[in-house]
C-alpha cells in the first residue's frame, strides 16, 4: 500500500508515520507537510526507507511535481485542520480555507494525479462537527457547523459542509474510480499526562468522550488497510478498532 498523510508535522499524523512506517502493509508513505519530515522526528524502530517527505508551502495548490508523488496511492489519512480550541484565534475566514477550501483542494488534486482502486480517504474530523443545519451544537457553534452546512448565495459559497463534501466527491467517483471515504470524529485526543487530566475533567463535567493518540492512528490505519467499517466513526469505534489493532501488532 501507498500511503499519503497531510498534516505530517502534527501530533496525530506524527504517530500516524511511526505506527505505519512499522506496519509490513504499507510499502511507502507521502508524508506532506508545510516544512520537511526528519526521520529523527519518528523514532522507535521504524522503517525509514518507506518515507517520503514532500513539502507544500500551501495546502491550496499542488504543483505537477508533487501530484507525481501522489500517483498510484491507495490511500489517504488528511489531518489538516484548526482545532475548535485555537480557532477563535484565527478570522473565521482562515479558520474556514485551512479546514474546507484545503481538504476540497486536496482531495481533487489525489485524483487529478491517478490513484489504485480503491482508493481510501479518510477525513479527520471532530466530535463537534454537525452535519445537520438544523441542529446547534453547544460549544464554537460556527465552526461545527462550517463542517456542516453549505450556504450558497449569488456571491460565493458562505459556508462549506466539509464533511458531507468529502462524502459526496467520494460517492460521485466510487463507480468508477473505486474512490471511497470516511469521516472519523474523535473525542479529545490524548498524549501526555497533563491532556489526560484534562480528558478526565471533560469527561466528568460534559461529558466529553477521549481517546489516545496511539489508538486513534491505529484506528484509521486499520481502516485504510482493511476497507471502512462503518461511516462515520464515533469515539467509541476509533477506541474499539484501535485497541484491537495495537493489541494484534497491526
Amino acid at each position: 500500500m501507498k500511503l499519503i498523510v497531510t498534516g505530517a508535522t502534527g501530533l496525530v499524523a506524527q504517530e500516524v508515520l511511526r505506527q505505519g512506517l512499522r506496519n509490513p502493509a504499507i510499502q511507502k508513505i507521502v508524508a506532506v507537510a508545510r516544512k520537511p519530515v526528519t526521520i529523527p522526528a519518528l523514532e522507535g524502530g521504524v522503517d525509514a526507507s518507506k518515507l517520503r517527505s514532500v513539502v507544500v508551502p500551501d495546502y491550496d495548490n499542488y504543483p505537477p511535481g508533487v501530484k507525481e508523488e501522489f500517483s498510484g496511492a491507495d490511500a489517504c489519512i488528511w489531518t489538516v485542520a484548526i482545532t475548535p480550541t485555537k480557532s477563535k484565534d484565527y478570522p473565521f475566514a482562515e479558520v474556514q480555507r485551512i479546514c474546507q477550501t484545503s481538504t476540497l483542494v486536496g482531495i481533487n488534486a489525489m485524483r487529478e494525479a491517478g490513484l489504485g482502486s480503491p482508493f481510501r480517504f479518510i477525513y479527520m474530523s471532530g466530535i463537534a462537527a454537525e452535519r445537520d443545519q438544523s441542529k446547534t451544537p453547544p460549544m464554537l457553534p460556527e465552526y461545527s457547523l462550517m463542517r456542516a452546512i453549505e450556504w450558497i448565495t449569488d456571491i460565493k459559497i458562505l459556508q462549506g459542509e466539509t464533511e458531507n463534501r468529502v462524502l459526496a466527491f467520494a460517492s460521485e467517483h466510487k463507480v468508477a474510480e473505486g474512490f471511497e471515504a470516511c469521516v472519523v470524529k474523535p473525542g479529545l485526543i490524548t498524549h501526555d499526562a497533563a491532556s489526560v487530566a484534562r480528558a478526565e475533567d471533560l469527561q466528568r463535567t460534559m461529558g466529553i468522550p477521549n481517546i489516545t493518540v496511539e489508538e486513534v492512528a491505529a484506528a484509521m490505519l486499520h481502516q485504510v488497510i482493511h476497507g471502512f467499517e462503518k461511516e462515520p466513526l464515533v469515539n467509541e469505534d476509533l477506541v474499539r478498532i484501535g485497541r484491537k489493532a495495537l493489541e494484534d501488532g497491526l
